[in-house]
């Protein structure tokens, strides 16, 4: 008789599993469009001879600066909730590399927060930026095309986390803003930018 409630019990636990590992298996849309949409566009741009040259989107790191909030536990627990709300995971707190007296600001001092987005979640965090969060700004006309690092790399900078959807206005006690870094395999800046405006970045025109 305790075998056959250990097994009934057991059931549903498995079903469980499965749905949730469905659920995170889910190819986000993003990626699907690399796959069927940008990968071919590049190889008739620059005329790649090996798959593996085709540039991608390796990781997108989030960064925010909290510098003013080293002495205000509260605020730095309210941005780092914010940030994983933003990122949809969870941030680590960056923390200072030397002490600079000028900014009363000590070595191993908590000075900020990061997120680091790899696979799926990158792909989900790009294309909500892009299509949802950006034409929230007002007034915006694009994004500048001239933040490359030479590398096939691009930063640009968001002013305020009142843009992102799931940030509620009523509960914001500040207005903090953060940079975005895209970090590509391209080998240089023009293949880093064609494969980020054929994923849908609006950049200016």
């Amino acid at each position: 008789m305790a075998k056959k409630n250990e097994a009934a019990t057991a059931t549903p636990k498995k079903k469980k599993n499965q749905g949730e590992a469905k659920a995170f298996t889910a190819p986000a849309r993003l990626r699907i469009k690399y796959r069927e949409e940008v990968v071919p566009a590049l190889v008739e741009m620059f005329g790649y001879k090996n798959p593996m040259m085709v540039p991608k989107l390796e990781k997108i790191v989030l960064n925010m600066g909290l510098g003013s909030e080293k002495d205000n536990p509260k605020g730095m627990d309210v941005a780092l909730d914010e940030l994983g709300t933003i990122a949809g995971q969870k941030p680590v707190i960056t923390k200072a590399k030397k002490s600079v007296a000028n900014f009363k600001v000590r070595q191993g001092m908590n000075i900020g927060a990061k997120v680091t987005l790899r696979g799926d979640r990158m792909y989900y965090f790009a294309d909500k930026l892009m299509n949802i969060v950006l034409p929230r700004v007002r007034d915006f006309r694009g994004v500048p095309d001239s933040s490359f690092d030479g590398r096939g790399n691009y930063a640009m900078g968001v002013k305020e986390q009142l843009i992102f959807p799931e940030i509620n206005y009523d509960d914001v006690d500040k207005v903090r803003g953060m940079d975005i870094a895209f970090v590509t395999t391209a080998k240089t800046d023009e293949e880093a930018k064609a494969l980020l405006r054929l994923l849908g970045m609006p950049f200016e025109q």
